[in-house]
Parts: C-alpha cells; sequence; structure tokens
C-alpha cells in the first residue's frame, strides 16, 4: 500500500544567484526541510488516522479494550478523590467539646474564655450555659415533665472549641485536646475523631491499591496496543520488504505505525472518558438522596480536568510505547531478501 509509506517527492529548485550569501541559502534549505519533514509528518498522520476507519470493525474491539482497562482505575480514582474530599470537610467540622466543672465563678469562666480565644489554634469559641443545655435537652429529649422533678440541673456548662484553619489536621486537632483537657476548669475534654481517622486511612490504602490497580491495566494497554501493531506489522509483511529494499530505514517505516499506537490510546481514553462521566451521570441522583438523609450536600458531580487531562494524555503516550516497542522487536526480524 504506498499512500501508507508516502515517496518523499524531489523537490525542483531553480539555481541562485551567485551573490546570494550563504547564510540566507542555508536558512532557506532548512526551512524547506521542515515543511517537507512537517508535511511528512501530517501525511503519515492523517493516513494513519484513515488506515484505523477503514478496519472500523476490528479496530473497535480493541478501543474498547483499551477504554475499558483505563475506565476502571479512572473510576476509583474518581471516587476516592470525591470521598476524600468529604472526608476533609468532616475534618474541618471537628470541634472539642469541654465540659467544665460546676459551678465556676462568673469571672473565672470570663478569664477562660479570654485566654482561650488568645490561642492561635482556636478559631471560635461558643458558651452554652448549664440552663441553656438542660432547656436543650428537654425539647430534643421529650423527658421535659419528668426533668421537672430534679432537685438541680445535673448538666455542666460547655464550651465548644472549633480549631483555626491551619490546625484543623487530626494530629493537630488531638494535641489541643490534650492541652485543653489540662486546665483546671475543664473537667473533660471530649473528640470524636477515630473514625475519621480510620476513614482517612481505609482512603490512604484503598489510593494505594488503585496505583497498583492502574499500573497493572497500564501494562495490559500496552501489551494490547503492542499485539495490534504487532498483527499489523505481520499483514503488511511483503510492503515493508519493499520499503526496506529501496532504501526505507527503519524509522520510516516504523512512523505510521507509531500513529496508529497512538490514535488506539487517544481514542480508548476519549472512551474512558465517557464511559466513568456516563457512570457517574447514573449515580449522581442516588448519592445525592442518600447525602441528603445525612445532612449533606454531597454530589458526585461529572470527570475533573486533571483526571480528563490524564487520561488525555496516558491514553496515547502509552499507545505511542507499546508501538514503539512492538515495532522496534518485530521490525528488525524482517529484511528484504
Amino acid at each position: 500500500m504506498v499512500a501508507y509509506w508516502p515517496v518523499r517527492e524531489s523537490v525542483s529548485v531553480s539555481p541562485k544567484p551567485l551573490s546570494r550569501p550563504a547564510a540566507q541559502r542555508s536558512h532557506a534549505g532548512l526551512r524547506q526541510r521542515l515543511r517537507n519533514y512537517l508535511a511528512l509528518h501530517f501525511h503519515v498522520l492523517t493516513t494513519s488516522l484513515a488506515q484505523l476507519g477503514r478496519s472500523l470493525a476490528g479496530n473497535l474491539m480493541t478501543i474498547m479494550v483499551i477504554g475499558i482497562a483505563l475506565a476502571l482505575p479512572a473510576t476509583l480514582h474518581v471516587f476516592l478523590s470525591k470521598v476524600d474530599s468529604l472526608g476533609a470537610s468532616w475534618q474541618a467540622s471537628a470541634q472539642v467539646s469541654l465540659f467544665l466543672k460546676a459551678n465556676l465563678p462568673a469571672q473565672t469562666l470570663a478569664g477562660l474564655t479570654s485566654e482561650l480565644n488568645s490561642w492561635p489554634e482556636i478559631g471560635s469559641l461558643q458558651y452554652i450555659s448549664p440552663e441553656q443545655a438542660l432547656e436543650d435537652f428537654k425539647q430534643t429529649s421529650g423527658l421535659g415533665d419528668a426533668l421537672r422533678f430534679l432537685d438541680h440541673n445535673p448538666l455542666p456548662g460547655v464550651m465548644v472549641v472549633t480549631p483555626a484553619l491551619a490546625y484543623q489536621t487530626p494530629a493537630a486537632v488531638a494535641a489541643l485536646r490534650q492541652r485543653l483537657s489540662q486546665r483546671a476548669e475543664v473537667d473533660l475534654a471530649q473528640l470524636d475523631l477515630e473514625w475519621l481517622q480510620r476513614l482517612h486511612g481505609l482512603i490512604r490504602l484503598a489510593e494505594r491499591a488503585v496505583l497498583l490497580l492502574g499500573g497493572l491495566l497500564l501494562l495490559a494497554v500496552l501489551f494490547v496496543i503492542g499485539n495490534t501493531i504487532r498483527l499489523a506489522i505481520q499483514s503488511r509483511h511483503d510492503e515493508i520488504e519493499v520499503v526496506k529494499l529501496i532504501g526505507g530505514s527503519d524509522a520510516f517505516v516504523r512512523r505510521p505505525f507509531l500513529y496508529n499506537g497512538m490514535w488506539f490510546g487517544l481514542f480508548g481514553g476519549l472512551l474512558a472518558w465517557l464511559l466513568v462521566n456516563v457512570l457517574l451521570v447514573n449515580l449522581d441522583q442516588p448519592v445525592r438522596q442518600l447525602a441528603e438523609l445525612y445532612g449533606s450536600d454531597f454530589s458526585l458531580g461529572l470527570v475533573d480536568t486533571k483526571t480528563t487531562l490524564l487520561l488525555l494524555v496516558l491514553g496515547p503516550l502509552f499507545g505511542l510505547l507499546g508501538a514503539w516497542l512492538a515495532t522496534g522487536r518485530h521490525l528488525r526480524a524482517i529484511e528484504p531478501s
């Protein structure tokens, strides 16, 4: 198939005047060679795309395999990034509840509030008096009638401490709780972050698993593209011999196969992007309804820009790499007899 490996056309060059400087002639020659080089690559690029379309039925299966192989780790990555961002918002709302000792004088309480407000680790304070706590408990528990028979209010005053933005990591909040618990005015400093730390640990473990799975599937993409290019080389064995016989180099013969691999990777990446978006759109509404039950506005949305760029870059890149490995191995075995 002659169109697959274009023959460079001879370029007639009119004689240059002897008075023209050698530097200008050199620059003109460089520009002409660059134009020829780019035109040659553009021709092979479009020809390889047309060849891909002519064998669409068989190539579509390869593209689907590549797309599914790329879509699986991409989907898991998107889910983990969404859950991680949700965990970060929960972490940002972490608070330390200080249950104060009973019968603290108003002056002591005011001094404690003033001192804690000066700490850089603390973003805000909210004081809940024993009377307010008892009233809230009556409204939420439904035990208002029974509580009227109590001799005294058993609930302590509570100070809700919200850490500053720079101190909202689990380690920083735990250190703040430890420091607050040592205050003489504090009976108990309570912080419930263990579940959040377990969640972060599970997310880190899942991210590592997705990374390993993605690496294995990228290797599978390499093998799929390499095998496809190998079959293409075998089907053009006679043509490759003819091209080499008339002086075509391995680089010249390899070029259309490299572009074929790039097209396979690019279309596989686009298909993976489409599959992930279809999955996210179909799951978004059920996830929204579940999040509303927990008072959250969490949603999946669409594939983020970073993941999109990864799919559209890694696909063609691994397509080129797979084609390069396949052609480097099999073209050396073909020599004109």
